[in-house]
């Protein structure tokens, strides 16, 4: 029997029943012909943003060249929302490409261009063409905290042990 739980993702047909949130997107003019942020899937976390160089002008990122890829949009995320750009996997694999400050996060009250900084970290140059899919923005919920400033926190078994304690 399948459950339509998030912790049950074997079927591909269960849909969420809540209502998604909606986030208002202005186009700017230079991406009038490029496709809005979609899901490939039913069950895609990420959205592919896809790149607003001028058709005339592709963008050749060298190794080790880091630049901003305009995508054309704005949008305006709900309170308690944010945006993260994250790499595609497959440039990343295939190219070396990626998202330099992966998770990029775009706060909700920013309403500027989305942009996209990507970095070529694969030993040929690479071409980056108008609708080139380029990076994945997943929307996500967030909380801000409060501090309560303390001399001593509760212990717990890994207490202070970080980097790399469980093993290589």
């Amino acid at each position: 029997m399948t459950h339509n739980t998030p912790h049950n993702t074997s079927s591909n047909t269960s849909q969420n029943t809540a209502t998604p949130p909606t986030v208002s997107l202005k186009r700017l003019p230079h991406a009038h012909d490029i496709e809005l942020p979609a899901y490939a899937t039913l069950q895609s976390a990420g959205m592919d943003l896809r790149a607003a160089v001028p058709v005339d002008n592709p963008l050749l990122l060298y190794p080790g060249q880091r630049t901003l890829i305009p995508t054309g949009l704005c949008i305006a995320l709900p309170p308690g929302f944010e945006a993260q750009v994250r790499p595609r996997s497959g440039l990343a694999l295939h190219h070396g490409i990626t998202v330099l400050n992966a998770p990029g996060t775009i706060d909700s009250d920013y309403r500027g261009e989305l942009k996209i900084l990507l970095i070529n970290h694969g030993p040929e140059p690479f071409l980056i063409q108008r609708h080139e899919r380029i990076a994945q923005l997943v929307v996500a919920r967030h909380e801000q905290i409060r501090w309560h400033e303390t001399t001593s926190l509760d212990t717990t078994t890994r207490g202070s042990r970080g980097f790399g304690h469980t093993g290589i």
